[in-house]
């Protein structure tokens, strides 16, 4: 649980810092990390572990958060029933970031979200190529994701919108008509379900990422 807890925080803070798009100096990511109980040693083991997990990269100077890993292992974090707030005062920048995330995260769901608020089925593959190409662009732009969107946070992000063989069939199709090109690459945090929810190319194996073409 404490484990949890200082890896979720160390994220937090540098993810807030600017990580995704700079190195942040060690001493300023030392400053929001650092509490009465905790000292920048005993971040040393979770330092090692994110950075063998391919969620950071740390140089002489500082460190960064590396996407798409660093941004899925926040987001495990802060979701997880095992994290929480030490203490009876939240400082005021972990809360305002926790603000910040969730308001991200409200931007990405939204984008599976008919304009009346009500999720709609998608029935036809001109309907499921907009909805796609939507999803992939808020995915992308808040999670700052290099163009390379996963697949099942695609298919996570369609839900119960289209049934899975429709969404693997006509994700191929995107890809046949290039607008996509689904890519293998290499997910280090890849889970049973995450592999599940990729897609399998006929012929072809497993595809974990989508690059738009167009």
């Amino acid at each position: 649980m404490i484990e949890t807890q200082l890896k979720t925080r160390l994220l937090l803070a540098l993810w807030d810092l600017g990580g995704t798009k700079q190195e942040v100096k060690k001493g300023d990511l030392s400053k929001r990390i650092v509490t009465k109980d905790k000292k920048v040693s005993d971040y040393e083991g979770i330092f090692k572990e994110l950075e063998k997990q391919g969620a950071i990269a740390i140089s002489k100077k500082g460190y960064s958060l590396v996407s798409p890993v660093g941004l899925e292992v926040l987001g495990e974090g802060l979701t997880s029933p095992e994290f929480r707030f030490e203490g009876s005062i939240i400082g005021t920048w972990a809360a305002n970031a926790l603000l910040k995330w969730i308001s991200q995260m409200n931007g990405a769901v939204a984008a599976s979200v008919s304009a009346n608020g009500v999720n709609s089925e998608v029935k036809s593959y001109d309907e499921f190529k907009q909805v796609a190409l939507e999803v992939y662009d808020k995915l992308n732009r808040d999670y700052n994701l290099n163009d390379l969107v996963p697949i099942y946070r695609i298919r996570r992000e369609v839900g119960d919108r289209v049934s899975r063989s429709d969404f693997s069939d006509w994700l191929l199709e995107i890809q046949e008509n290039d607008v996509f090109q689904l890519m293998a690459g290499e997910m280090p945090d890849i889970t049973p379900d995450k592999r599940e929810d990729s897609i399998t190319i006929p012929g072809g194996g497993l595809r974990y990422y989508a690059k738009r073409l167009s």
